[in-house]
């Protein structure tokens, strides 16, 4: 779009002016984040534009950067922190590093020492050693601002960054010197971002092995969540006729309701049976960290936005390096002049899932409590998850009905991300329904964020499942190390009191029938509302054993 001629002139300004207005121009209308003194002209240039945007501010740094996380995966938009330098930038380490775990589009900007200070070592306030370097082990690309005029410039590359290739959070640091500075200043345009289409005669080569394919199946993972390319890719699959198995992070892509739609809990009965496979957005990897096992003698056709994917697993592999929304299109153009007529797999694909679905939902308790919240979570609804028993039960028994409405922690399995994730959501989604699912060890390592939902008013219901424990790791005790039991019990609140005292409505539910009492309630209130749900020790279900191989002799489906 091209701005008017006055609003593309340069014009003196603060550091801290330039990076708000170039924030501004790049559309963001939402930024979450601490104040501190390196920050100062930061927060007082967003005070000038806080009716264009707006700023959330946290009790912890970790937690601001969740919610921009949260923010981001929920819409597919950049989600935005802005933390003080050292011990900011280190409380947030942990949720950049799930970011770039789960190909989120999160910035982070931060703080710096004084310019004439950095690499001196004198140890000034917040000072660490090369944290640009710290931060490139976290993200796909990093850079300082070193003079108001650089800001910009520095802004509008991060934004290419993300929105090019595969999308994973990038970082910015400006130094407080820089950020008081006043100098001319012009503000430039945002750039266009860097996208493949795919090479055309790989494409063709993949579109002619599906379409003659007699019994063709398709793996995705979230690279198709993080390229909107759903539409693209259901295209895809009802031309083949080619059911759909979704990773844990994939989940979405194709509604549940749809018969080509799989959970990776149904790829040990369809495997055997394709003679071609398409891997779309998808690491292919187990959960043990061991490419997951396709055969060598099936073809497989992959399309990634990352090329170092192809080098790590799968080698023998048809490699398209593809933003995944502009191959599937290609590919869908492509194969019909391939393609033929199939029989349709409707009855064979839903038997498959029922018998699935029974299985799952036959988990005791896992699937009455997953049923209670599904009956009564609207299609649109978001489920964020914690490293908890239920939502390990999510990632293959809850039911997926839109695209970007099932988050999890992703392979880094970072303990009590869910509920800041999920009040980026609700951020980000003031008009829908966001559910944290949490136990209650991971719940109190950001409980103090109920202060922030109450206080921006972010209507998100926090489910807390409680079993006093740090519940898988003294199940793992009991049961493998012969009871010896240590470090794992906990003594916990009165949560729905707790909530109560920061502002929040706080329920108690007992069973999933009281659950579902207790949502409806949640659902009827206007504000933040914690269900504390009281549970014994959730035993390990066996269907578990099929996704994690944990069950003798069985080949693990895996994490994709």
């Amino acid at each position: 779009m091209v701005r008017p001629a006055a609003e593309m002139s340069t014009s003196v300004m603060t550091g801290g002016q330039a990076l708000v207005r170039s924030l501004k121009r790049e559309g963001v209308r939402t930024l979450f984040g601490l104040p501190g003194t390196q920050l100062d002209f930061a927060f007082d240039a967003l005070y000038e534009e806080r009716e264009a945007i707006r700023v959330v501010h946290t009790r912890h740094e970790q937690a601001a950067a969740y919610m921009a996380d949260g923010f981001a995966r929920s819409t597919g938009e950049v989600g935005v922190f802005l933390v003080v330098p050292g011990p900011g930038v280190l409380n947030a380490t942990a949720s950049l590093a799930s970011s770039f775990a789960n190909n989120a589009p999160v910035l982070c900007i931060t703080g710096q020492i004084s310019s004439e200070l950095i690499g001196i070592g004198r140890g000034v306030l917040h000072e660490v050693d090369d944290q640009l370097g710290i931060l490139r082990h976290l993200t796909k690309w990093t850079a300082r601002a070193r003079t108001p005029g650089d800001v910009p410039h520095v802004v509008h590359e991060a934004f290419r960054q993300l929105r090019s290739g595969r999308p994973r959070p990038v970082a910015i640091e400006i130094p407080p010197d820089v950020l008081e500075a006043r100098a001319e200043v012009s503000l430039g345009e945002p750039l266009a971002p860097q996208k493949q289409a795919g090479d055309p005669a790989l494409l063709e080569a993949a579109a002619k092995l599906l379409g003659k394919a007699r019994a063709p199946l398709i793996l995705t993972g979230g690279g198709v969540l993080a390229a909107g390319a759903w539409d693209e890719l259901r295209a895809v699959a009802e031309l083949l006729e080619a059911p759909v198995v979704m990773s844990a992070n994939g989940r979405g892509a194709l509604s549940d309701r749809h018969h080509l739609a799989q959970t990776v809990l149904a790829l040990a009965d369809l495997l055997p049976g394709a003679d071609a496979a398409l891997a779309v957005g998808t690491r292919l990897m187990r959960y043990g960290g061991q490419p997951l096992a396709l055969g060598s003698r099936r073809p497989l056709a992959r399309i990634d936005a990352d090329p170092s994917e192809f080098s790590r697993s799968h080698r023998g592999a048809m490699p398209i390096v593809a933003d995944a929304r502009l191959a599937l299109a290609q590919l869908a153009e492509r194969i019909g002049k391939h393609n033929h007529p199939r029989d349709s797999r409707r009855s064979e694909l839903a038997a498959l899932k029922q018998g699935i679905d029974d299985e799952v939902c036959g988990a005791v308790p896992h699937g009455a409590f997953g049923r209670a919240l599904r009956d009564l979570l609207p299609d649109d609804g978001i489920w964020v998850g914690e490293m908890t028993q239920l939502d390990y039960w999510a990632g293959f028994g809850h039911k997926v009905y839109q695209p970007r409405t099932y988050l999890n922690p992703g392979y880094q399995g970072t303990l009590g991300s869910g509920f800041p994730t999920a009040l980026g959501a609700q951020v980000a989604h003031p008009g829908r329904v966001v559910v944290s699912i949490n136990g209650d060890g991971g719940f109190l390592f950001n409980a103090q964020e109920l202060a922030t939902a109450a206080q921006h008013g972010i209507g998100l219901i926090a489910v807390v499942f409680d079993d006093g424990a740090y519940g898988n790791v003294r199940m793992t005790q009991v049961q493998m190390y012969g009871g010896r039991v240590i470090a794992s019990d906990l003594r916990n609140p009165n949560f729905a009191r707790l909530a109560e005292v920061y502002g929040a409505q706080g329920l108690r539910a007992d069973g999933p029938d009281g659950l579902r009492v207790a949502l409806r309630e949640a659902l009827d209130h206007r504000g933040p509302t914690l269900i504390h749900v009281p549970v014994d020790p959730m035993p390990w279900p066996a269907v578990f054993n099929r996704l994690y191989g944990l069950a003798e002799g069985e080949d693990d489906p895996g994490e994709t």
